[in-house]
């Protein structure tokens, strides 16, 4: 144990992924395909990735939760997680987007255990409320847009069951939740949202600082 962080310098970053990484060809595929993507920012850490697979099988997730699908890179890792009859419900907008996901998802073997659901994810999210879903849910993680991350994270919380586990993604924001000098609209939610989490006595609270940084809450 240490009492300070070691930082993680790119040839550190590169021993990581050679002693722990585990990637499955497609998912590798994917990255390598979408390296110079205009909005490859929006993909996963394979780190993230990987932690998010441990995570799911760690709380023995059978039905999860995905809101921001993108190219289907963490839904894939996640999948890879679930039991025979495992369910993601997987929230997006981007039929361009998830179009790729489905491919990952087939390459993978996952693609049944998929349900992905093209609408606004509070729609998605407030609609599984509806019809009676609420804390049956083992398993949530959410990479979408950030103006709404407080919203997604109560539905979430309230369709997962006491001891499931909640995962959101960019919660340090590329460092610039500690700059005083930003008050961007994403900027000023996610540093809200924190705010929230860490007042929240409904959960159990740790951030993971690989990649931007992943928030885990478990709900008490």
């Amino acid at each position: 144990m240490s009492r300070i962080h070691t930082p993680i310098t790119d040839p550190l970053a590169e021993y990581i992924r050679e002693v722990t990484l585990r990637e499955p060809e497609p998912l590798r595929r994917l990255r390598a395909e979408t390296e110079d993507h205009p909005r490859a920012t929006m993909q996963t850490s394979p780190e993230q990735g990987q932690f998010l697979h441990l995570m799911a099988r760690v709380c023995g997730a059978r039905k999860t939760l995905e809101v921001g699908v993108f190219m289907g890179y963490s839904s894939t890792w996640v999948a890879l997680a679930l039991p025979a009859g495992g369910k993601i419900i997987a929230c997006d907008v981007s039929d361009e987007y998830t179009t790729r996901a489905r491919r990952t998802w087939r390459e993978a073997g996952v693609e049944d255990r998929i349900d992905l659901r093209l609408a606004p994810a509070l729609e998605t999210l407030d609609g599984l409320l509806a019809d009676g879903q609420a804390g049956s849910f083992d398993f949530a993680f959410i990479d979408a847009d950030k103006g709404n991350y407080a919203n997604y994270y109560e539905r979430a919380l309230a369709l997962l069951r006491p001891g499931g586990l909640v995962a959101v993604d960019n919660v340090l924001w590329d460092g610039l939740v500690i700059d005083p000098n930003d008050h961007d609209a994403d900027t000023e939610s996610i540093r809200a949202f924190n705010r929230k989490v860490h007042a929240d006595s409904r959960v159990a609270l740790s951030m993971a600082t690989m990649g931007d940084g992943l928030t885990l809450a478990c709900k008490l």
